[in-house]
């Protein structure tokens, strides 16, 4: 019997479904039921997602050295990351959120002071880990599987409007700020479907999650975390 998704589809949402169940886990367990600090679960995830898609890595294509982007490819995409991270920190606000996050994160100590090891960890997840995993799976899968099942013969410019607000959609019910969310999914398709090069919205994902770290932790605005 056939198995319903490819094994390009398989390998494109592996990775991220990992990462929501340990984020799950993480944002539920109750408290004194793991005899680690739980906020070291996050760092747990970030190496066995990462050796995930390591393990992976020869599988993902679009991610070959021949679908670089330019330089100018890359400004753009660094450019769109700055102005997603300025729309994400301006719509926190009750009409634009959608309940609140269940694991967020904090590196501070019972005295307050800040926990370099538990940071530079969440960092490297947010801004190097994260973006190539949800591209991966939002980008390069579910928006080019909606319009086709045989999603790694579809040029990204082939993909529809359909495709395209259907998957942000789905992109923004992962997310508290829908509001955000939905200019952030649009903003990453954009790029991917101009460029045709999924490093152009990763590039812009990650320096979006990266800037955002670097604000959290100069203004301690945790909930963004």
């Amino acid at each position: 019997m056939a198995l319903p998704l490819s094994r390009g589809a398989i390998v494109r949402t592996a990775p991220f479904a990992l990462f929501m169940i340990m984020l799950f886990a993480r944002g539920n367990l109750p408290d004194n039921a793991l005899p680690i600090d739980p906020r070291w679960i996050y760092g747990m995830t970030v190496l066995l997602v990462g050796g995930v898609m390591a393990w992976l890595w020869r599988e993902y294509g679009e991610l070959y050295r021949q679908n670089l982007p330019t330089l100018k490819e890359t400004a753009l995409a660094m450019v769109v990351g700055v102005a997603v991270f300025v729309v994400w920190i301006n719509l926190d606000m009750k009409p634009f959120r959608i309940g609140m996050a269940t694991a967020t994160f904090i590196p501070l100590n019972e005295q307050g002071q800040l926990q370099w090891p538990l940071i530079i960890v969440r960092w490297i997840g947010a801004a190097l880990l994260v973006p190539v995993m949800e591209e991966l799976f939002w980008r390069s899968f579910l928006m080019r599987w909606i319009d086709r099942q045989q999603f790694e013969t579809l040029r990204p410019q082939q993909v529809t409007m359909k495709a395209i607000v259907l998957s942000t959609f789905v992109f923004t019910l992962a997310h508290t700020l829908w509001l955000a969310a939905i200019i952030a999914g649009l903003a990453y398709a954009w790029l991917f479907v101009r460029t045709g090069k999924l490093w152009v919205p990763i590039i812009a994902h990650a320096v979006t999650n990266g800037v955002l770290g670097l604000w959290v932790v100069k203004t301690g605005n945790w909930g963004f975390w």
